[in-house]
């Protein structure tokens, strides 16, 4: 593993716990050598996170559209920012740089990005462990709306398995170290 997306708000939350826990995963990837790619902002939980990076001695690779470029959104402390289209191709860049998927706590941009990483692990087209890091207890709706799914038969008990929600930063990278992607469903026959 050498470069790891995270998806986070553009806000910072309400929180303190938050930003710290954003500016602590900073530290933690710089520490271990591994890159950050996320969504090239300089506001929230992306500009906290960031600048963790950055002043801990890492990498940062930002990736951003066009139109929220235009707007001023990009931060300017990066090691590298890639501008795309739009944010259909920021996300698909986002997946193909790195090695790993986490979210932090987020608003529906960041709901959508790790759920569609997910998503497409689920289908073969996205090798990378998807988790996200459950601050506070943010995502246990979520989690328990998985834990629906495969009550109800939607989302089978391996697949389940497949994503994790956590908020240690061991346990992510434990899962992280020892992941395999889903068996991609191939018999579709009635």
């Amino acid at each position: 593993m050498q470069k790891i997306a995270v998806y986070c708000g553009a806000s910072a939350g309400n929180l303190p716990v938050y930003q710290q826990t954003a500016a602590e995963l900073g530290r933690y990837l710089a520490k271990h050598q591994l890159e950050l790619v996320y969504g090239g902002g300089s506001v929230g939980l992306m500009g906290v996170l960031a600048t963790a990076v950055i002043d801990a001695g890492g990498k940062v690779h930002g990736v951003m559209p066009q139109n929220l470029v235009d707007r001023g959104a990009a931060a300017h402390n990066l090691t590298d920012l890639t501008v795309v289209d739009n944010m259909a191709l920021r996300k698909q860049r986002m997946l193909a740089m790195a090695d790993g998927c986490i979210a932090l706590p987020g608003g529906p941009g960041t709901l959508e990005e790790i759920v569609e990483a997910y998503s497409w692990a689920r289908i073969g087209d996205n090798p990378n462990p998807c988790v996200f890091y459950n601050v506070n207890h943010y995502y246990d709706p979520l989690k328990t709306f998985f834990d629906q799914m495969v009550q109800q038969g939607f989302l089978t008990a391996e697949h389940r398995s497949k994503v994790l929600f956590v908020d240690r930063l061991t346990e992510i990278f434990n899962f992280m170290a020892h992941y395999t992607p889903p068996t991609v469903r191939t018999n579709y026959h009635h």
